[in-house]
């Protein structure tokens, strides 16, 4: 055969494959609003960088009139790219072939665009839109699923691993995101469940929509299964593209350093006049936060879950930082079951990637009550101090009002392992609150008061004044120093400049047993 024949012959089988399912089908994704996993890749990399691999991959399965039937490319898209210059791997699940339905073969393309992230140390990104598993090639999809799974786990906290759900995601399919560190999903159009709304009906008798029981808004808000929650695809890849700057390539990179052009000096007045005079008084600590990091660089991730705690990625003079962060407009930016399990794995995913983590810190306590309590707050709550501790990347905390109980050292304080602890002059570090303490102190000297509501109000002050602020645990040595609001910034970039060399060992193990 000449050699212009060959190349036609790859030609024509490129053509066929890059179709899909074919011009019906794609004319179908479109009006769902969903673009085709080449589109996605297109939309998602760099122009004209995408380097596809195993593009002739297909089954072979004989069963259930499968020998008759033809899925191009396997129904997905392997291979990898480029992001702002960075390498990444990626695959894309193509909904228009047989439904994007997990095979064996479907999967071994999956696993080798793993392992070949793993090798070269780039992160990937996995877009899920599948009816999930192929029914006609039976064990072999689950061992496909299974093969997925174990890749994820050797994967995690060597490479970040980015999933994106674009459509259905349902069944055993749902737990390969699960196990990668973000979870994208478009509103409307992305679902994610272990069971459908067909099989709760049947089974519980329960109607509920496929939107109301895992779309985008049900996994961002309620179960904090997902992380980001789009307004449109192309919203979603922009999003990635965002995330992806602020991320190292491996756990032997650092993030990249970038310029922002921010005064690291940069003293800001405004900081005097957040914190109200009424310590029981709402803020936003999201204004504290912007404030002192790098201009317009503040990312939250998970912004829609427990909102009583914010963790986000920022700069700080253009080193990136996460940031662990109490938010008294919520809740008074009290602990609970939830933010616990989120402040948890953002620090643990920040140690992992060499990022340092600065903590803002307003927190009454743990949340009282019964529901929390059966919930299992002590394990969930313990899950924070066993990230804080477990974690060797700088750490920087500053209390910028109160700092109460055991909640104080759940958010690193000096004994969890911080680095630097900074408090600003009106910080309240105490046992617990003046109002409570007072009455458990003073409590035989108020009853026998001859006025008692006066003797407690002096009693609340006097406490306040020996023991609500940041001078007594300055001088034991558990606050490195007292600081003027407006030095915030300067004073953590000078600290993260000092630990940018830090080097802390743990004792040798195979790995800590974290509450979970």
């Amino acid at each position: 055969m000449a050699i212009e024949e060959q190349l036609q012959r790859l030609e024509e089988g490129l053509e066929k494959i890059r179709a899909g399912g074919g011009d019906k089908r794609i004319a179908k994704q479109h009006e769902q609003g969903k673009k085709t996993a080449r589109e996605r890749i297109e939309a998602l990399l760099d122009p004209g960088s995408f380097n596809e691999i195993d593009a002739f991959v297909t089954h072979r399965c004989v069963n259930f009139g499968m020998d008759k039937t033809e899925a191009p490319g396997e129904g997905v898209v392997t291979g990898y790219g480029t992001i702002d210059g960075r390498p990444v791997a990626v695959f894309a699940q193509d909904f228009t072939v047989l439904g994007g339905s997990l095979g064996e073969m479907h999967a071994k393309k999956i696993c080798k665009i793993q392992d070949l992230a793993l090798k070269v140390g780039m992160p990937i990104i996995g877009i899920n839109d599948s009816g999930g598993a192929r029914i006609q090639e039976g064990v072999d999809a689950l061992s496909g699923y299974g093969q997925i799974f174990y890749r994820n786990t050797m994967a995690s906290g060597v490479i970040p691993q980015i999933a994106v759900i674009m459509g259905p995601c349902a069944g055993g399919a749902v737990y390969s995101p699960a196990l990668m560190d973000f979870i994208f999903m478009v509103k409307d159009t992305s679902e994610m469940f272990i069971t459908g709304p067909q099989v709760i009906k049947a089974v519980t008798g329960e109607e509920v929509s496929g939107q109301q029981l895992g779309g985008a808004l049900a996994h961002n808000q309620t179960s904090g299964v997902a992380h980001f929650a789009a307004d449109n695809e192309e919203h979603c890849l922009q999003l990635i593209r965002i995330l992806l700057s602020y991320l190292p390539g491996n756990n032997m990179d650092d993030p990249p350093v970038i310029d922002s052009g921010d005064d690291p000096g940069r003293a800001e007045e405004g900081l005097l006049y957040i914190i109200p005079d009424n310590s029981n008084k709402a803020f936003n600590m999201l204004d504290v936060i912007n404030l002192v990091m790098d201009r317009g660089t503040v990312f939250e991730v998970q912004a829609l879950y427990a909102p009583n705690i914010i963790t986000a990625l920022a700069r700080l003079n253009g080193r990136v930082v996460g940031i662990i962060a109490n938010q008294p407009a919520v809740m008074a930016g009290c602990l609970d079951i939830n933010c616990s399990d989120k402040a948890a794995r953002f620090i643990r995913f920040c140690d992992a990637f060499n990022i340092p983590i600065v903590n803002f810190v307003d927190v009454p306590g743990f949340l009282p009550g019964t529901n929390q309590e059966y919930g299992g707050i002590i394990r969930h709550g313990a899950k924070m101090l066993h990230a804080y501790s477990e974690a060797t990347v700088p750490k920087l905390t500053v209390i910028v009002r109160k700092a109460y109980g055991g909640a104080y050292l759940a958010m690193c304080s000096r004994d969890l392992g911080a680095d630097q602890v900074f408090a600003w002059p009106g910080a309240e570090i105490a046992v617990m609150g003046p109002d409570g303490a007072a009455n458990i102190i003073f409590r035989k000297e108020i009853e026998t008061a001859a006025d008692p509501r006066a003797t407690r109000a002096e009693k609340i002050a006097e406490y306040r004044r020996l023991f609500a602020n940041p001078y007594v645990a300055a001088q034991r040595g558990y606050i490195d120093a007292v600081i003027d609001p407006r030095q915030t910034r300067p004073q953590l970039v000078q600290a993260l400049e000092l630990l940018s060399t830090k080097r802390e060992n743990r004792p040798a193990k195979k790995h800590g047993n974290i509450p979970l």
